[in-house]
């Protein structure tokens, strides 16, 4: 009878070996923790009419000329409401993309970071912004909501019709404005 040879033992587990599995461990812990926060924070989460979508806005509703800028912040943008028509300003400063606000008593734009300033109409005044403030695209719709006017797109550096403000017609019942679509500003001098 033939005798059975057994396996040989495995040698055991020894204490730089398992250093060694324990560091690989927390290594791709890491990794995995780091890689889920990163997709965590760049996955966009808006939900539809927020930022990337289209607000509608009855015509009776835009603030008349002159007035302040009315603030938007589900839309992240400015209505304005000028003596040429209406924009949609951007929120977002050209500069390193500070939130700037609405200042009553100077009758501007101003962030509050870098102390660029814009008039009215986002032109730019001073500051280290290299240009004036983006817009959406505005389109004036009639009760069927069919366009009657909308925002000319393209680049405000070479197009001088790109991103001027749309004129109220007659016969508008809302104002849709689209922050999908943003016209950057010119730069200045």
């Amino acid at each position: 009878m033939a005798e059975a040879t057994a396996a040989p033992a495995s040698p055991p587990l020894t204490r730089r070996e398992f250093l060694s599995y324990i560091w690989m461990a927390s290594m791709l812990l890491a990794g995995g923790g780091t890689t889920g926060a990163v997709l965590w924070f760049a996955y966009p989460r808006f939900r539809e009419g927020e930022f990337g979508g289209t607000f509608r806005i009855p015509v009776g509703a835009i603030p008349p000329v002159g007035a302040d800028p009315e603030d938007h912040p589900d839309g992240r943008f400015w209505l304005v409401n000028t003596e040429s028509g209406v924009l949609a300003i951007y929120k977002v400063c050209t500069h390193l993309g500070c939130l700037y606000k609405w200042v009553p008593s100077n009758d501007r734009f101003e962030c509050p970071c870098h102390g660029s300033k814009y008039q009215r109409d986002g032109t730019w005044i001073e500051g280290p912004a290299p240009r004036t403030l983006d817009r959406f695209i505005v389109s004036v719709e009639d009760a069927n909501g069919s366009s009657l006017a909308e925002t000319a797109s393209g680049d405000m550096n070479t197009d001088p019709a790109a991103g001027k403000p749309v004129p109220l017609e007659s016969g508008a019942a809302d104002i849709a404005i689209d922050t999908g679509k943003r016209v950057k500003g010119p730069l200045h001098g």
